[in-house]
């Protein structure tokens, strides 16, 4: 049966259609690609810079907390509720994402939340994380016996 298609993709994409063989054709990150958060991690001398792309959420869906060491950054988003109601037709394919995500880091236990900055802005959540000081080795002092 031949289906329309978008960009090379089933407009109607059902998964009892597909006959192909699922594990050749995965992305990096599985069929679930659209549910984690893509994440780059840049090092400084100072710190390291977080950029997650979180496209679609607003400010108040979105949460970072620090907790025993782990930086956590959670989203969630609910689409519209009365998109429910079947009176007026039913969806034959929906792409865009609702529920919740999270991932975490561990950053070190000596960090406090107040290091931590945070910016979201045209769906990237940008955190400055500072890098711990490197402990000092204490060097053994002998002491020289006469004699």
């Amino acid at each position: 049966m031949l289906m329309p298609s978008i960009f090379g993709e089933n407009l109607f994409n059902d998964d009892w259609m597909d006959f192909s063989f699922p594990d050749v054709d995965k992305e990096l990150y599985g069929k679930h690609a659209k549910n984690v958060m893509k994440t780059d991690v840049r090092e400084t001398d100072n710190s390291y810079e977080v950029d997650i792309d979180l496209p679609g959420f607003k400010k108040d869906e979105i949460e970072a907390k620090l907790e025993n060491g782990y930086l956590t950054i959670s989203a969630a988003k609910g689409l519209d509720k009365e998109e429910k109601n079947e009176k007026d037709g039913k969806y034959i394919r929906k792409e865009r994402y609702s529920g919740a995500m999270s991932r975490s880091f561990y950053v070190g236990d000596e960090l406090k939340q107040e290091d931590i900055k945070a910016k979201y802005q045209d769906g990237i959540l940008k955190l400055s994380v500072p890098k711990e000081e490197p402990k000092k080795v204490e060097t053994t002092k002998h002491i020289a016996i006469e004699g």
